[in-house]
C-alpha cells in the first residue's frame, strides 16, 4: 500500500487523476478501522491533511461553505446557530478525539447509510462541491447517495466543499444507539423547517440502503400546514397530524435486521423520532415568532 502526500489541492487533484483507485484520507476515522481489521486494502492512500483549504469554512448570507475536512468539533463550537441540525448531529459522533479529527467530507466519501451527518445534510438541503483536473461540479445531496456505501463521485474526483443552506427555522436531529457515545446509529432522523418557502425537509439514517428523505411524510406535512394555515397562525400542531407524519416517516424506511437492531424496531423508532421532532421544532417556530402557547392555540 503506497502513501501519497500532496502539499496542495492542485497536487491532490493531479494525484487522484493519476491514481484513480487512491482512497482519500483526512480524519481517517473510517478507513483506518477497515484497514486495521483487514476489511480493505487499497493500493494507494491519498493523504489530504496538508491541504488547508479543506479545513476552512465561511458563513454567507444564505449558505455556509464547509470545507470537507472541517472537524465536527468546529461545527459544534462555531456553527450551532447557523447549522443547528448538523451541530446536533456532530455532538453524536463517536468520542471527542474522533470529533476533533473527523469531518463531513469523510462521512460523504464513505457514504455509509449510518453516517451521522447525512440526515442533517438531507434535511437542510446541502450541495456537495466536487472537483477533478477536469473541473468542478455541484451535486445536490439528494443525488449524492447512489447505493450501499456508494456515491456519485467519479473515480478522479475529490470532495472539496459542502454548501449547506443556513437555517431559516428550527432544526432537530436524533439518533438511536446502544449507548450515548462511540456507537454506530441503529437509526437516525433529522428534520428542518424552512419557513421562507413554507416547506419541511427530513433525513433518515441507518434505516435503508442509503440515507434517504421521507418524501411522503414531507408532502403530507407541507400540505397539512398550508391548508390548515399553521404557518400564519402558529397554532399548535394537532396530535393527528403528528401521528400521521410519524407513520409516513416510518413507512419510508427500508431497513434490515442486523446485530444493532431489527428492521421492525428501526421503523418504529424512526416514526417516534419524527413525531417528537415535529412537535419540538414547531414549538420552537411558534416561540420564535413571539406567540405565546396559549394565545396561538
Amino acid at each position: 500500500m503506497d502513501f501519497l502526500r500532496p502539499a496542495s489541492w492542485e497536487e491532490a487533484l493531479a494525484a487522484k487523476a493519476e491514481y484513480p483507485t487512491a482512497v482519500p484520507i483526512a480524519g481517517g476515522t473510517d478507513i483506518m478501522v477497515e484497514i486495521n481489521f483487514d476489511h480493505r486494502r487499497p493500493d494507494y492512500l491519498l493523504d489530504l491533511n496538508r491541504i488547508g483549504l479543506l479545513r476552512e469554512w465561511a458563513v454567507g448570507e444564505e449558505v455556509t461553505r464547509l470545507g470537507a475536512s472541517v472537524p465536527y468539533t468546529q461545527i459544534m463550537e462555531n456553527l450551532r446557530g447557523t447549522l443547528p441540525g448538523l451541530a446536533l448531529a456532530s455532538h453524536t459522533v463517536a468520542s471527542p478525539q474522533i470529533r476533533n479529527r473527523g469531518g463531513v467530507g469523510g462521512n460523504l466519501g464513505c457514504a455509509s447509510p449510518a453516517g451521522d451527518s447525512h440526515p442533517a445534510l438531507l434535511a437542510a438541503g446541502a450541495e456537495v462541491e466536487v472537483e477533478s483536473v477536469r473541473g468542478s461540479r455541484m451535486i445536490p445531496i439528494d443525488a449524492f447517495y447512489t447505493g450501499v456505501k456508494r456515491n456519485a463521485l467519479a473515480a478522479d474526483e475529490l470532495i472539496k466543499t459542502v454548501h449547506v443552506k443556513n437555517a431559516t427555522g428550527p432544526q432537530q436531529y436524533s439518533k438511536v444507539g446502544t449507548r450515548n457515545a462511540m456507537v454506530i446509529a441503529v437509526c437516525a432522523f433529522g428534520l428542518a423547517l424552512h419557513p421562507q418557502t413554507r416547506t419541511v425537509r427530513t433525513g433518515i439514517g441507518s434505516a435503508a440502503p442509503t440515507p434517504i428523505r421521507a418524501g411522503a411524510a414531507e408532502e403530507f406535512l407541507n400540505a397539512a400546514l398550508e391548508e390548515g394555515g399553521f404557518w400564519e397562525s402558529g397554532k399548535v400542531i394537532t396530535p393527528s397530524i403528528a401521528k400521521q407524519f410519524g407513520e409516513l416517516a416510518s413507512g419510508a424506511c427500508n431497513p434490515i435486521d442486523d446485530v444493532r437492531g431489527t428492521a421492525k424496531y428501526r421503523r418504529h423508532a424512526v416514526g417516534i423520532m419524527a413525531r417528537r421532532q415535529l412537535v419540538w421544532t414547531w414549538e420552537q417556530y411558534r416561540g420564535s415568532n413571539g406567540r405565546s402557547l396559549e394565545g396561538a392555540a
